[in-house]
């Protein structure tokens, strides 16, 4: 082997250039050529080399030029197609499509019965062109002259002698006799008195008698001897009738290849199949009505798995896939487009059909677009990530605003099938800023399979987009009108409960869930009841692991410095004033240090003087005014708290929340949970209250009487004020306005100026005030626990 290798490369080199590469060979029997696999060095496709050495066989050189003139003359689809031929002094190559010899089904018996018969209808119909178009003679039908395609197709070959009747110094009467076992295929008359009786009878007689036995053959599994000849076994029954007519010793008698193929084709004849009707059929299927072409899918469908699958790979694919994308085949063409892929190996696939799918889901037919959507189960495996991120999905996401609603309900479960296949970036951004859309569709059922399609990619989501955005979506859901949607967003949240920190489990999901537990509809109370467990299942169960208290430990200064509260509760009181009394006056008794001076208040323009605690205050020049307040008004002042200058941390979250700018977060920011509420825009002002000086003394009694005095006072209604009798109250005077009685340039009259009280003619618009408002009724809440 490696010295016939180096042999050819020496002999290329003397040559011309022969631009394809030797592969393994192949045993070819009864041929004067070497047969070799190959490839085109240009673009790595196969092919097959047929190789000649004509140092070593000189004398079968007119066969070599013979076969390489009718070649180059003959072009049909039964013969073997030629890329290329290359002839130097000592040797000949002729490159053709990639074939393999017939014999090695043969012998192995490896043809159904089907695929027999459509490849004699090849072979017959190939025949009949060279009796009646070409007027030729063969003079070699047999196995070893028969190869098979990459489709399955079978392929005349072995041109060695094949001559014209109408050449008087054809081949075939002079060189005839130098192929191997030449004379064991021949016709009795050929027998007899040689190859110059083709002159004295039909032209197709030799190659009639020559396919009979081959019939034979292919039906039995080997070579035919002398004494099998005209034997029936294993040929069909249908066929048995003619069979016998094409070995007919009589020449003039003998059936002709021409006439064994109508009656084959018949109706009910023995080339009236399936595959035979399909291969007829399928080489201008883009050039058929609708009824030809369905009809042509029909037997499509019906055939079998015994049939070869090249041929379907080779042939029947190549033709669908363009009647898809030319031939307005439609979905149901590309639905067996995929049958078919099936079969195909990944490298197949992406050589065949990766360029068919993306061109196919940039079209604008929504028919091929559902038909590709519905398929990707099928296809996914064999597309690989780089393909689906930038070339299909940026396709796909124009279904998601597509104005038919199947295909938007179509995109949106396409998702669960090619998330695998995206990126993060492509899932957390554009991903998520389509399904935004679709879960406000007008379509409640595409509404649906949108919570449904977020609680089933949720764990392919980045943790803080998972948070942000599947709580607004779910809760959100819960409110959907349509009964199958706020069930589907609870069973997302059931899915999804572990994916969830607990506070936001308790602060936002529970609370949201509340509403669902007295649904209108039994389904959905049923499933919030169990989604409820669950969350509250788990919140419990993290409560368990926080501690009692996150509050520093009480000082013992007070017990120390031996001070005692001057009112105290038992600390057994577990009444509802009780614990709130007890800790007031707790804080009171452990403060310690000189309670500084209040400065000036801002109703008066002389500041107090400091007086010690055991000077009694002056006396008012007031009337005491008698207290009315309740037992519950008292507790209810106690736990009044003076607004203090210190901002809590909760002060601080609400004021110092930003917003967030990332474009996920605005694509869902319609959906975040304080646009589900009615609450005002602006935290209400609280304005403190007066502040009560003991002089340097606590009073708790007086600080209570001091509180009940300023809440006694009823408000006045919005934008009036009581008015000032002095100027005192904030150290200036009244003012007045001066208007003008006269107008402008009325030359040297007098101006009259009138001062009048500031009034304004102007209407104001009613203003909403979002404020919350006090309500009487809130002051009695405490009397019903008394």
């Amino acid at each position: 082997m490696d010295f016939l290798k180096s042999a050819v490369a020496s002999a290329i080199s003397k040559g011309p250039p022969f631009p394809y590469t030797f592969g393994e060979r192949l045993d070819l029997e009864q041929s004067i050529w070497t047969l070799h696999n190959g490839t085109k060095r240009e673009d790595s496709s196969n092919c097959s080399i047929f190789s000649f050495d004509i140092n070593a066989n000189k004398s079968r050189l007119p066969l070599v030029k013979n076969t390489v003139r009718k070649l180059k003359t003959l072009r049909h689809p039964g013969i073997v197609k030629v890329l290329d031929i290359v002839e130097t002094e000592t040797y000949v190559y002729i490159a053709t499509e990639r074939v393999t010899p017939l014999g090695w089904h043969v012998r192995r018996k490896s043809l159904s019965a089907e695929t027999t018969k459509w490849g004699l209808y090849t072979i017959a119909r190939t025949l009949k062109f060279l009796h009646d178009d070409a007027s030729s003679v063969h003079g070699s039908i047999r196995v070893s002259s028969v190869f098979t395609g990459e489709s399955g197709e079978w392929r005349l070959g072995g041109l060695d002698i094949l001559s014209s009747m109408k050449e008087d110094d054809a081949v075939i009467y002079t060189y005839a006799g130098l192929l191997p076992d030449i004379n064991r295929y021949a016709a009795p008359e050929i027998s007899k008195t040689g190859w110059d009786a083709i002159k004295r009878n039909p032209v197709a007689a030799v190659d009639s008698y020559d396919f009979g036995l081959m019939i034979h053959e292919v039906f039995n599994g080997g070579a035919i001897g002398s004494d099998h000849i005209g034997q029936t076994a294993n040929v069909p029954p249908g066929m048995i009738q003619s069979y016998k007519r094409l070995l007919n010793v009589n020449p003039k008698a003998r059936l002709t290849v021409s006439h064994f193929l109508e009656q084959g084709r018949r109706s009910g004849g023995f080339f009236e199949t399936p595959l035979i009707s399909l291969s007829e059929g399928i080489d201008s299927l883009g050039l058929k009505t609708d009824g030809e072409r369905a009809e042509i899918l029909s037997e499509l469908d019906q055939v079998s798995e015994d049939f070869p699958e090249d041929f379907f790979k080779m042939k029947i694919l190549p033709e669908l896939i363009r009647s898809v994308e030319f031939g307005g085949g439609g979905p149901k063409v590309f639905g067996f487009v995929m049958k078919i892929s099936s079969k195909l190996s990944d490298d197949e696939f992406e050589t065949r059909l990766n360029p068919v799918i993306i061109r196919l889901f940039a079209s604008p037919d929504r028919q091929i677009r559902v038909c590709l959507l519905d398929s990707l189960p099928q296809m996914i495996d064999h597309l690989s990530q780089k393909v689906v991120t930038n070339q299909i999905f940026p396709q796909l996401v124009t279904g998601f605003t597509d104005v038919a609603p199947l295909v938007r309900e179509q995109t949106v479960k396409a998702v669960l099938t090619i998330i695998t296949k995206l990126s993060d970036r492509t899932i957390n951004g554009d991903l998520l800023k389509c399904l935004a859309k679709t879960s406000n569709d007008e379509q409640p059922g595409i509404r649906t399979n949108t919570t449904i399609c977020l609680g089933k990619i949720a764990r392919h989501l980045g943790a803080n987009t998972r948070q942000k955005v599947l709580i607004a979506a779910f809760t959100r859901s819960l409110r959907d009108p349509f009964v199958h949607a706020r069930n589907a967003a609870l069973q997302a949240l059931a899915a999804t409960a572990d994916l969830f920190p607990e506070e936001e489990c308790a602060n936002k999901i529970l609370p949201a869930l509340c509403s669902s537990l007295v649904d209108k509809e039994k389904i959905v109370r049923e499933q919030a009841n169990k989604t409820f467990d669950i969350y509250v299942s788990r919140v419990r169960k993290f409560a368990t692991s926080l501690p009692e208290t996150i509050l520093p430990p009480p000082s013992t200064a007070g017990s120390v410095n031996g001070t005692t509260p001057r009112i105290g509760t038992p600390q057994n009181d577990t009444s509802w004033a009780g614990w709130a009394i007890s800790s007031f006056t707790n804080k009171m008794a452990t403060a310690s240090g000189d309670i500084e001076a209040k400065p000036p208040s801002n109703h008066s323009s002389i500041a107090k003087e400091t007086r010690s605690a055991s000077v009694p205050p002056p006396p008012s020049t007031e009337a005491p005014r008698p207290s009315t307040a309740s037992a519950s008004d008292l507790h209810r002042k106690a736990l009044h708290v003076p607004p203090t200058l210190m901002r809590t941390p909760t002060d601080q979250f609400f004021r110092d929340a930003q917003a967030e700018d990332d474009e996920v977060d605005d694509a869902w920011g319609a959906m975040s949970e304080e646009s589900f509420f009615d609450a005002p825009a602006t935290p209400a002002v609280v304005t403190p209250s007066a502040a009560y000086d003991d002089g340097g003394e606590p009073d708790f009694a007086g600080w209570l009487s001091s509180q009940a005095q300023a809440k006694s006072r009823a408000p006045l209604p919005k934008g009036l004020s009581r008015p000032s009798t002095s100027g005192v109250g904030n150290g200036r005077p009244p003012v007045t306005k001066v208007t003008s009685t006269g107008s402008i340039g009325a030359g040297t009259a007098v101006r009259k100026l009138a001062a009048t009280t500031v009034k304004s003619n102007v209407t104001k618009p009613k203003v909403i005030d979002t404020k919350p408002k006090e309500s009487t009724a809130e002051d009695d809440w405490g009397d019903a626990w008394d």
